[in-house]
């Protein structure tokens, strides 16, 4: 099937406007709160099968979980290993789908795996083998056995004593965070009404149903309301607060569903690993696994799965998450990473759930790892899940929502090959140009504004943050260095540097408040330590 794309011009996202549309006395079909990738993943699908569609945040949209992955669209394969078939062929079609409708933000990538005791690369590789046969023609390379010298040659930093060969094998990668925002100016597209700092203070309840949100206009501080025939609940970690206040309007408690868990990633300059190869160790001393994976001239190492009791917006790592990361990328590169060579430091919490049970109820634990569940009122909460299989579990959103008499059922599959905001037509050629490859078709109307040939540093240039500014919904400095960029993420203290020129920009396009204090406070977490000193 061809792809499709909605062909309109950049939409303005001018915050009066947003804000006078929140304003009108509409029902909608469907509110969503939540500017993750869950609840963008429903806003889409939602505006593009046809139904009238507003969705708010109380921070920035994917300010969350949802920009702090590892980067990777993966198949499932470890999966594979607990013999879940059936979730290792989603999770390869929604890979597939994704790579398809979003090509200037998601490419296939190599891994390599190193062997370093001799049943390693046979007993990975058959694995793998099978991975690609599941895959078929949604493959993205072939598994391939590895010598020494080949390892060497795609991983050019590993440890090389011991080293016996390796196994390659492909999955793909991505921008978390600028796809979320690619969702969000697709569903914008497509008529739903997104606005970001726009909390959701409370629900509205009318003789038992919910049937309407209290909201605060953060930046003004201005009491809104807004009424819908669904609401959607799709706020991640933070989904038993909403759950709790409906529990307590209908006089019913609602059991906590979520048990949140945080993983950590460490940035280092490319040096460390000079290849466009990502390292896998499978199964490291402690029985967890390790990536190194380049993105965006620099290598991300990580990850952690740790257990947390709170819900902080920006949560610090613990110092054994770090030793543990430094200690095992050094066992496996050549040169170890320590402390002082650390560009950033980031953590994004992870919902593990726990469904309620004996509650009554009705709760759809679904295989995919996420989990639906519509209350007695009728609030439709989302939570769990990984961002290769976001369009699925949209659409599993949905499903609940005409199976709960809430929405009348419309055909699905709308977004099957939904080209997303930049993705480029086959006849075109994304710009090569340095920083401007993120954009895809829209890299023409970024060096269309003042200051294109002006870079403020790291590739980000005036006219990108004006474009930030104007169409991509950003109204902090965090919003353009975070998110719109990443390089906070890659270079906190470039990112630093740079905060002050971008303020002014942002003033400049009308925004009072761009939080230049606020932003120079998060850089220097990025760059903290867990004893409180900053690498180097």
């Amino acid at each position: 099937m061809e792809p499709m794309t909605l062909e309109f011009p950049a939409l303005p996202t001018q915050r009066a406007d947003l804000i006078q549309r929140l304003k009108a006395s509409q029902t909608y079909d469907i509110a969503i709160i939540g500017g993750g990738a869950t609840g963008l993943g429903v806003a889409l699908d939602a505006a593009a099968r046809g139904f009238s569609v507003v969705l708010v945040d109380s921070h920035d949209f994917a300010k969350g979980t949802s920009s702090r992955a590892t980067k990777l669209v993966h198949g499932g394969v470890r999966y594979l290993a607990q013999g879940n078939i059936s979730l290792v062929r989603e999770a390869l079609h929604e890979r597939t789908r994704l790579l398809a409708n979003a090509p200037h933000l998601a490419q296939p990538l190599p891994f390599v795996m190193p062997s370093y005791k001799f049943w390693e690369a046979p007993f990975y590789g058959v694995g793998l083998k099978m991975y690609d046969a599941l895959a078929g023609k949604a493959g993205l390379g072939a598994t391939e056995f590895l010598s020494r010298a080949q390892t060497l040659r795609d991983l050019p930093t590993v440890q090389t004593q011991g080293l016996k060969g390796g196994v390659k094998y492909w999955d793909g990668q991505f921008d978390d965070a600028r796809l979320a925002l690619a969702l969000a100016r697709s569903a914008a597209r497509a008529g739903a009404l997104l606005v970001n700092y726009c909390a959701a203070t409370g629900l509205i309840h009318e003789a038992g149903k919910v049937v309407g949100l209290q909201l605060s206009d953060e930046e003004s501080g201005q009491a809104l309301t807004v009424r819908a025939k669904c609401i959607v609940n799709a706020t991640g970690v933070w989904v038993d607060r909403l759950r709790g206040l409906d529990g307590q309007a209908i006089g019913r408690e609602a059991r906590p569903m979520v048990a949140p868990s945080q993983g950590v990633h460490i940035v280092v300059d490319r040096s460390f690993l000079p290849t466009d190869h990502a390292l896998l160790v499978p199964k490291t001393a402690d029985g967890r696994v390790l990536f190194a994976v380049p993105w965006l001239g620099k290598t991300i190492l990580g990850t952690t799965d740790t257990p947390r009791n709170d819900l902080a917006r920006e949560p610090m790592a613990f110092r054994e998450e770090l030793d543990f990361i430094l200690g095992e990328a050094g066992r496996y590169l050549s040169k170890a990473p320590t402390p002082a060579d650390i560009r950033s430091i980031w953590v994004g919490l992870r919902p593990l759930v726990k469904p309620p049970e004996n509650d009554g109820d009705r709760t759809q634990a679904l295989s995919r790892e996420h989990t639906v569940l519509v209350s007695k009122s009728g609030l439709v909460t989302v939570t769990g899940g990984k961002w290769t299989t976001y369009r699925a579990m949209a659409e599993d959103v949905l499903d609940n929502c005409f199976a709960g008499g809430l929405l009348p059922q419309r055909p699905g599959g709308v977004t099957d090959d939904l080209l997303l905001v930049g993705a480029q037509p086959s006849a075109h050629r994304i710009s090569d140009a340095p920083g401007l490859h993120l954009y895809g078709s829209e890299a023409a109307g970024v060096l269309a504004l003042p200051g294109s040939g002006v870079e403020l540093g790291g590739g980000l240039t005036e006219a990108m943050v004006r474009f930030a500014a104007r169409y991509e919904y950003a109204r902090t400095v965090e919003d353009v260095l975070a998110r719109r960029s990443r390089l906070l993420f890659l270079d906190a203290a470039l990112a630093k540097s740079l905060a002050v020129a971008v303020a002014g920009l942002l003033e400049q396009e009308g925004h009072a408040a761009p939080r230049l204090d606020e932003f120079l406070a998060l850089a220097d977490q990025y760059l903290t330590l867990p004893d409180g000193t900053s690498p180097g």
